[in-house]
């Protein structure tokens, strides 16, 4: 009998860790909804991205009738959702005597809110198909560098709404998050954007593992946290950062 694809719906999906994780989802055969405010990156992606099995909706996630109408269009497409991956975000690093209200409430809205309001509106599907949420959490919810008050807050929030929403929707959805280190993906954008960095050895030898981390490192981590085989594991925090944030470090 002819297995049917599982349909997962990916935000902030068409540059960085998205594009690659809807890429290897793709390759891994489900069906892809990306979800991404950017429509220039999604044109620029869409004759890479098999066009029967990959939707693309220009989405503004943290606002509900944006985020409600292309839910429906993606269900209508694909049908139920079986995985939701949170992974757009907002990022602003600056002092914080200098951060607005705007841009403070902008990564809040984005980054927590719109991870709470895509789960809520896919949850029903969710719980139809049995799938899985898998939230993008960070390192940064843990440990901090200078100025990144509203990213790490964020990030910090997502922590715990993954536990909670793993009880709340428990038994019918599983809820993980993954906490991504220090991942390179400064070619994976739209081509106005990329510039590779150059990263040096000290760069990587920081790294336990040897070397910076990449999206596929992250998005293998998606894949395995959405496969039905896993589901005993639910409300938990992986951290995907070569063994950075283990090291001791003293300067």
């Amino acid at each position: 009998m002819k297995r049917v694809k599982k349909h997962v719906v990916v935000t902030g999906g068409a540059q960085g860790i998205g594009r690659v994780v809807s890429e290897e989802l793709l390759n891994n055969g489900y069906k892809v909804s990306i979800f991404d405010i950017d429509n220039e990156a999604m044109e620029e992606i869409r004759p890479h991205f098999p066009s029967r099995h990959c939707g693309f909706f220009v989405t503004d996630i943290s606002n509900e009738v944006s985020l409600r109408s292309s839910i429906r269009a993606a269900i209508k497409k694909f049908g139920p959702a079986y995985g939701l991956v949170n992974n757009a975000v907002y990022e602003i690093f600056k002092p914080m005597e200098e951060l607005t209200l705007d841009e403070w409430n902008r990564a809040i809205t984005t980054n927590l809110t719109g991870t709470f309001l895509c789960s809520k509106y896919l949850a029903p599907y969710l719980r139809e198909t049995k799938g899985a949420i898998v939230n993008m959490c960070s390192t940064r919810a843990f440990q901090s560098e200078a100025h990144t008050e509203s990213y790490s807050a964020s990030k910090g929030g997502i922590f715990s709404l993954t536990h909670a929403m793993a009880v709340s929707l428990a038994p019918d959805v599983r809820v993980n998050s993954i906490s991504p280190g220090w991942i390179d993906v400064s070619a994976i954008k739209k081509k106005k954007a990329a510039r590779q960095v150059e990263l040096t050895k000290e760069d990587h030898l920081q790294h336990p593992a040897g070397r910076v981390g990449n999206a596929l490192d992250v998005a293998r981590m998606v894949l395995f946290l959405l496969d039905a085989g896993n589901s005993f594991i639910t409300g938990q925090n992986f951290t995907v950062d070569g063994g950075m944030t283990r090291k001791m470090i003293y300067v």
